[in-house]
């Protein structure tokens, strides 16, 4: 279910969580001054084991309390320098990291309104939702903490090794004796752990699409009675999730294992060592005192290395997976396909409707033998005409009409507006000129006016709303609680089927377009209402140029001609009687698209 499962191997971290760079350069200053902060904090800890040094061997091997009470002192002073520090570095890094996730899901955001539906058709919701949500928030933890830490902790564990060399070079050398099975451990550790994090990300967002399917198609499982096999679906990528973040899990112990047991051993061998030493005055109790107390600082230096290796492991395959959206390149104004000819001359343009010249499309994704969807498509509509698309299932007529307003580039060919070449058009000036209507209406979690003025611009008010509303015969919008100001919820699911649908005409027609393409309108309406809306409709349809996908004789009979597709290609133009007495194939569609009136009053037209 995943969209893109790309793979770990032959990836650089450090190269991958670079490209984050561009988002953290605003904030750089805070960050760099955080982790200089996080930096004399950790080495104000290491200050307090040279403090234990003087305090044994002077006033403790002297009893001087005085000099007790003052080593106490400094001990106390360096503590709570040490924590106010650290609360100084997270404050620093809160505001400044919030900004950078808000202003990285805002890009994704709006780059996923530039997204050729293509992509969209691609790409499961859940997997983009999981982007937004999930891989965000642990990019913020990732620079909120594991970024700063690995460069304050290899800092201390630098300075403090440092330390322990001066003390006694002998002991630092016991220290120093796991080092190389542990950074073994820790590249083994990061291949393997890369691979399982991006698993279990992926799945993550398999499982995230499973939940909104579920809860948008809540009616269909209740009414198929399928909630158990939905649950059981669920919990099977549940438990394939659950099983993922295990291995994660048995890695981490795996490497926690050998990153605390060989210092913790180095540990024990040095205590013993210097015990020895000790006892045969070679060393001074303080030094060796304060030896083990650096060593024990850097305890947790060395056992965080574990899990900020993961972190940054995760955080790395998050950027990824962002990127692998934000790499995709959005629509752009100029031409898009190889075969697509230049724009026509600008100059003043006549009206001259909307033609198709020698259009052809397949679908990105299609394989490169498969026939494609459409093939040569040559036909004009002439302005202020309306052309009805009839043709049977799966024809490609619904992917024509999204062609006009470019959902879908053309393969070769090109599309022309009153004499210019869509291509060359911005998409902004595009849709303004042109506005549709969908088979499935689309309702957003708004008001019914918000949703029916999104079809125009911002100035539109209650006038064009109550026009394009009578258009629909939408009349039932008076009567909701609101009345045009009452919510419809998620995707409009509190209206019935017709009364979206006439939303959604509405919507197409309020913003007066210079030209209107419609798939299929009214299909859920019932007969009564469908006739009310035609009348209406047709006064409208007088005053822009059309194109109309046509499955019954009813919707069929709002159209000046009828454009016949079959097998990919317009195979016949005219008007109904023409093509009814003339095209077997129009006939039998007329014949079996609808109810009998509807056939009579075709043929009677």
């Amino acid at each position: 279910m995943s969209a893109t499962s790309a793979t770990s191997e032959d990836r650089s971290v450090v190269r991958t969580l670079l490209r984050l760079w561009p988002y953290v350069r605003p904030v750089r200053a805070r960050l760099f001054t955080a982790a200089f902060v996080a930096v004399v904090a950790s080495c104000t800890g290491l200050v307090i084991p040279l403090v234990l040094k003087w305090l044994v061997d002077g006033p403790v091997a002297d009893r001087d309390p005085g000099g007790v009470w003052l080593g106490a002192l400094f001990l106390l002073l360096l503590g709570l320098g040490e924590a106010l520090l650290f609360g100084l570095r997270r404050w620093l890094v809160a505001r400044p990291l919030s900004h950078v996730e808000a202003e990285m899901r805002a890009d994704l955001y709006r780059r996923l309104q530039r997204l050729p539906v293509a992509f969209h058709d691609r790409w499961a919701s859940g997997q983009l939702l999981s982007r937004g949500t999930t891989d965000l928030m642990l990019l913020r933890m990732f620079l909120a903490f594991p970024l700063t830490f690995l460069l304050v902790n290899g800092v201390t564990i630098l300075v403090g090794v440092v330390i322990m060399l001066l003390q006694d070079w002998t002991l630092g050398l016991v220290i120093l004796g796991p080092a190389v099975p542990v950074m073994v451990t820790c590249v083994v550790f990061e291949k393997r752990y890369s691979a399982v994090a991006r698993r279990a990300q992926d799945q993550v967002g398999d499982l995230t699409t499973v939940v909104e399917e579920s809860v948008l198609g809540i009616r269909i499982i209740k009414g198929f009675g399928r909630h158990r096999s939905q649950a059981r679906a669920f919990r099977e990528l549940s438990g394939t999730l659950r099983g993922t973040e295990l291995r994660k899990a048995r890695l981490l112990a795996v490497i926690w294992g050998v990153i605390v047991t060989l210092p913790e051993a180095a540990i024990g061998a040095a205590l013993v060592v210097g015990v020895v030493q000790v006892a045969d005055g070679a060393l001074s109790a303080g030094t060796l005192v304060a030896f083990l107390s650096t060593a024990l600082a850097l305890r947790w230096p060395v056992e965080s290395i574990g899990f900020l290796l993961a972190m940054s492991q995760e955080a790395a395959t998050a950027t990824e997976r962002y990127f692998e959206v934000m790499d995709v390149e959005p629509e752009g104004g100029g031409p898009a396909a190889s075969g697509a000819r230049g724009p026509a001359p600008r100059g003043a343009a006549r009206p001259d409707g909307i033609r198709f010249e020698g259009v052809g499309f397949r679908y990105p994704d299609a394989a490169p033998d498969s026939p494609p969807v459409l093939d040569r498509i040559d036909l004009h509509i002439r302005p202020g005409e309306s052309m009805a698309l009839v043709g049977a299932t799966g024809s490609g007529k619904t992917t024509l009409t999204a062609l006009v307003p470019r959902l879908h580039e053309v393969s070769a060919g090109r599309i022309t507006l009153d004499g210019r070449d869509i291509a060359g058009m911005p998409r902004q000036e595009l849709r303004s000129l042109v506005s549709v209507a969908f088979e499935e209406p689309t309702l957003f979690s708004a008001s019914v006016g918000d949703n029916v003025l999104m079809g125009t611009g911002d100035g539109a008010g209650a006038a064009e709303l109550e026009r394009a509303l009578a258009v629909a015969q939408a009349d039932f919008v008076a009567g909701l609680p609101q009345g045009p100001d009452t919510q419809v919820g998620e995707q409009g699911l509190s209206l019935s089927g017709g009364q979206r649908q006439r939303l959604a005409l509405a919507r197409a027609v309020v913003g007066r377009p210079s030209f209107l393409v419609l798939d299929d309108p009214l299909s859920a309406l019932d007969v009564h209402t469908e006739a009310a809306v035609e009348a209406a409709l047709r006064q409208v349809l007088a005053e822009t140029t059309a194109l109309i996908v046509a499955h019954r004789p009813s919707t069929v009979l709002l159209a000046d001609r009828v454009a016949l597709l079959s097998g990919g290609r317009i195979t016949a133009v005219g008007t109904h009687q023409e093509l009814l007495r003339g095209n077997a194939e129009y006939a039998r569609l007329m014949s079996g698209a609808g109810d009998a009136a509807g056939y009579e009053e075709v043929h009677r037209r």
